[in-house]
C-alpha cells in the first residue's frame, strides 16, 4: 500500500509520518510538505533513511505539481494534515490560510478524484484531518462538541477548516470519493512549534522571559497527547466507516491559566527552582480577537466504535513534554532562532 501524508514534517504529521513508516514496514509512506515555517525534517531524523519512507517537497496549492506526482506514484490513501494552523497569523494574515487550508485541499480532492477514477475507487481512502475549532465556542459546563454540532467557526483560521471539511464531504457527496473526516481537539508533545501555547510557555520559562497570557486565561480546552491522536489516525484510516465523521480529544478540559501554573510548578521542580518562581512572570495580554472561550470534545463514537481511547492523563503527558524539550535543547534553539529553515533552504538549493 502506498499511502501520501500530507504536512508530514510538521508537528502532528510527523508523528503520523512516524507511526505509519515503523508499524507498517510494507506500506510505502510518501511525506509531502512545503517546509514551511512550521514544517521540519529534523521532527523525522529517526526515520529519514527507513526504506519504505519518501519525503517529496511540494506544495499542494500547486495543481500541476499534484498532478504530476499523481501521475508518477499511484497512491492507495491520502491522509491530509497540511495546512496553516495558527489562530493569531491567520488574523494578521487571512488569505494564506485561504489559500492553503481551502485551495490546497480542493487541489488535493480534484488530483485524487481524477487518479482514481480510472481505476475505481475500490480500496481508495481520502483522510481529511481537521479541528475543533470549526465548532465554535461552548458556553455551558455541560455542553459537548458532538459530530453532529452545527459549525460555527469564529476566526479565519476556523473558517477556513470549516470550507475544506464542507469541500472534503461534497466530493465524497458529488463523486462519491471515498472520503473518511476527523476533527480533533488541541495537541501537544514533542516537536510542537514554540509558537503555540505548552510550548512558548515552557521555552519562555527557561529563559526567565514573561509568559504572555490572553485575557484573565479562562478560556478552557480540551488537550490532547500528539503521540494518541496519531494513533488515532492510525484507526480511523483503516477502520472507520467512510463518509464518516469521528471527533478526537483527550477529555482533559484546563483553563489556560490553569495550565500555565501547572506549567510553572513543573519546570520550577525540573529547572531546581523554587517553587512560585515561574509564576512570577506570568503576564496577561489583551484577549485575541474573537478568542472562543472554551472547546470540549465528545469523543465517544470513535471510542465505542473502533476502539480507541487516549492512553495518556494530561498530567502525565505534560511530564513527558516537559522532558523532551529539556532534552532536545538544540530543536528549540534551532527553531527559535530560524537556523533550521536556512539549513533546509540550503539542502534544496544545492540539489
Amino acid at each position: 500500500m502506498k499511502i501520501l501524508i500530507t504536512g508530514g514534517a510538521g508537528f502532528i504529521g510527523s508523528h503520523v509520518v512516524r507511526l505509519f513508516v515503523t508499524k507498517y514496514p510494507d506500506y510505502q509512506i510518501y511525506n509531502l510538505d512545503k517546509l514551511t515555517y512550521a514544517g521540519n525534517l529534523a521532527n523525522l531524523t529517526d526515520i529519514e533513511h527507513a526504506p519504505n519512507y519518501t519525503f517529496v517537497k511540494g506544495d499542494i496549492t500547486d495543481a500541476q505539481f499534484l498532478n504530476e506526482l499523481f501521475a508518477e506514484t499511484t497512491f492507495d490513501g491520502v491522509i491530509h494534515l497540511a495546512a496553516e494552523s495558527h489562530v493569531d497569523r491567520s488574523i494578521t494574515d487571512p488569505m494564506s490560510f485561504v489559500m492553503t487550508n481551502v485551495v490546497g485541499t480542493v487541489n488535493l480532492l480534484n488530483t485524487a478524484k481524477d487518479a482514481w477514477k480510472t481505476t475505481g475507487y475500490e480500496g481508495k481512502r481520502f483522510y481529511h484531518v481537521s479541528t475543533d475549532e470549526v465548532y465554535g465556542s461552548l458556553h455551558n459546563a455541560d455542553e459537548f462538541f458532538l459530530e453532529t454540532t452545527p459549525y460555527d467557526p469564529q476566526s479565519p483560521y476556523s473558517a477556513s477548516k470549516a470550507a475544506s471539511d464542507h469541500f472534503v464531504r461534497a466530493y465524497g457527496n458529488t463523486y462519491k470519493l471515498p472520503v473518511v473526516l476527523s476533527n480533533c481537539s488541541n495537541n501537544y508533545g514533542p516537536n510542537h512549534f514554540p509558537e503555540k501555547l505548552i510550548p512558548l510557555m515552557i521555552h519562555n520559562i527557561q529563559q526567565n522571559k514573561p509568559l504572555p497570557v490572553y485575557g484573565k486565561g479562562e478560556n478552557v480546552r480540551d488537550w490532547l497527547y500528539v503521540v494518541d491522536h496519531a494513533r488515532a489516525i492510525d484507526t480511523i484510516f483503516h477502520n472507520g466507516r467512510l463518509g464518516e465523521t469521528y471527533n478526537i480529544g483527550g477529555f482533559n478540559e484546563w483553563k489556560n491559566i490553569d495550565l500555565v501554573h501547572l506549567l510553572c510548578s513543573i519546570m520550577d521542580r525540573k529547572l531546581g527552582r523554587p517553587e512560585g518562581t515561574s509564576a512570577q512572570l506570568i503576564t496577561y495580554v489583551t484577549d485575541r480577537a474573537g478568542h472562543d472561550l472554551r472547546y470540549a470534545i465528545d469523543a465517544s463514537k470513535i471510542m465505542n466504535e473502533l476502539g480507541w481511547q487516549p492512553s495518556l492523563q494530561f498530567e502525565e503527558g505534560l511530564e513527558k513534554t516537559v522532558d523532551w524539550f529539556l532534552t532536545n535543547q538544540a530543536w528549540l534553539d534551532d527553531v527559535t532562532s530560524g537556523h533550521y529553515q536556512k539549513y533546509y533552504e540550503e539542502m534544496y538549493e544545492n540539489r
